[in-house]
């Protein structure tokens, strides 16, 4: 609880530093107060607190809701390190675009410890309504503004269809607590008031996710968004999701009876999701709307975790997820410091010549995103993949089949940037504080696999 005071109260501070118009006190106000709340988890982590439980009204702050709070502290610093030589663009802005980032994840922070449909509702606002303002920061692109605009409208449609879905639930239990609603669900499976509220929260879910069919608004708002706001939207608020889903349907709505009845339409939907994101992707032109494309179908073999609902669930879509967001802070760097206004792959060509940090860490992110050894990428397909195939064996092979589609249009990109540019280009200057960023998402994506058996 104390990670999650000095969070938000980090993001409070940065907005009010604003009002100095130096960038530079805004960065170390955001850097120190992200910095404290690791070492605050950290230690809650050492010490054993979390085994105890840090039980509060609402919020139960267990030792894997703990490790979900570290991967999204760590990957807000990350995005906020590397988008900094943006925000500083506009000095009096600079603290509400930090600010918004960081009171963004004390949303993802209530989404992990949740015990509660209102907790959860008053995470996801909190999450979201942030986000909304972020994806439109860039007020001179129409783009941006088409972004924003597209994200709110249907964000808060998908919001307004989980609130449904949660009423139903609740004239079903009587109860907005998880283990109420659990216990009410073994004993009365069946009732219809209870089905058509877990269709409704599963849609909305998917929806918030960018599953097909729901996926639409996806392309367009990330080609929009700023490159950090993207990256944060595709790492952060992804974890947030899927750890809230996760959760609620291993805690609520995780008994045999009703997983057979939400279990078949989430597998087809996994199925549609891996083959729009993934042939879609193929011909890609643009980076932003790759990666939209790209997370789509790492959407999908996300969903596979919860398909499977098993007693590692947690742990493998921490890592999964964990390794996806390291990846995303190397992709995201190399847009942000090519800066080609027109955001194509084709700007990418000759990056080995103009900064070789900059190209390892890019390459060995899309090794990562692509699932090849010896990257977290791998290792953590690798959990999901062996967790479903005893009970879906199909759906399994048919994500191989993609992961290799993948492939392709990975090593395209990658193609792209390790071959030589026909003209002169300038030499990429990296600041102190992407070249640590991108060393601490380096280290991640290399070395999650062999640290985490030790934390764990």
């Amino acid at each position: 609880m104390e990670a999650l005071i000095v969070l938000f109260a980090s993001g409070l501070i940065s907005l009010f530093a604003a009002f100095a118009k130096k960038p530079w006190l805004v960065m170390a106000t955001a850097v120190g107060g992200l910095l404290l709340t690791i070492a605050l988890i950290i230690n809650q982590l050492a010490t054993g607190k979390a085994l105890l439980t840090l039980n509060y009204e609402g919020l139960q702050f267990d030792y894997i809701s703990l490790m979900y709070a570290l991967a999204t502290t760590v990957l807000t610093l990350l995005m906020i390190s590397i988008g900094y030589e943006r925000f500083k663009e506009h000095p009096e802005h600079t603290g509400e675009y930090i600010g918004l980032l960081i009171i963004s994840s004390t949303g993802a922070f209530i989404m992990f410890a949740f015990t509660d449909m209102f907790m959860f509702f008053l995470g996801l606002v909190i999450l979201s309504l942030p986000i909304y303002v972020m994806a439109g920061s860039n007020k001179k692109d129409i783009r941006s503004n088409e972004s924003a605009l597209k994200y709110f409208l249907t964000g808060s449609f998908a919001t307004g269809i989980i609130l449904f879905g949660i009423a139903w639930i609740y004239g079903a239990t009587g109860s907005f607590k998880l283990a109420e609603i659990g216990s009410a669900a073994m004993s009365n499976a069946d009732n219809s008031l209870m089905l058509v509220g877990i269709l409704m929260i599963l849609g909305a879910f998917l929806f918030k996710v960018g599953a097909a069919p729901f996926h639409f608004w996806s392309p367009d708002v990330y080609e929009g968004a700023p490159h950090s706001v993207t990256g944060f939207m595709a790492s952060v608020v992804k974890l947030a999701a899927f750890g809230a889903f996760l959760k609620m349907f291993l805690w609520a709505f995780g008994n045999p009876e009703l997983k057979a009845f939400w279990s078949p339409a989430l597998a087809v939907l996994i199925i549609v999701t891996l083959f729009v994101g993934n042939l879609s992707a193929l011909r890609q032109v643009t980076l932003k709307r790759l990666l939209a494309y790209s997370s789509i179908s790492h959407g999908g073999y996300t969903l596979l975790v919860i398909l499977t609902s098993g007693l590692t669930s947690l742990y493998d879509m921490w890592f999964y997820m964990t390794a996806y967001g390291f990846s995303m802070v190397g992709i995201i760097a190399v847009g942000i410091a090519v800066n080609d206004q027109e955001d194509k792959i084709e700007s990418l060509r000759g990056l080995g010549q103009r900064n070789p940090l900059l190209t390892v860490v890019a390459v060995v992110s899309i090794l990562s995103l692509a699932g090849i050894p010896p990257t977290a990428g791998f290792f953590g397909k690798y959990m999901v993949f062996s967790a479903a195939w005893s009970s879906y064996w199909w759906v399994v092979i048919i994500a191989l089949i993609n992961s290799a589609i993948s492939i392709y249009y990975y090593l395209k990109v990658l193609g792209v940037m390790v071959s030589k540019s026909e003209t002169p280009q300038e030499k990429i200057k990296l600041s102190p504080l992407t070249t640590i960023a991108l060393l601490v998402s380096l280290v991640g994506m290399l070395g999650l696999a062999i640290v985490t058996p030790f934390i764990i």
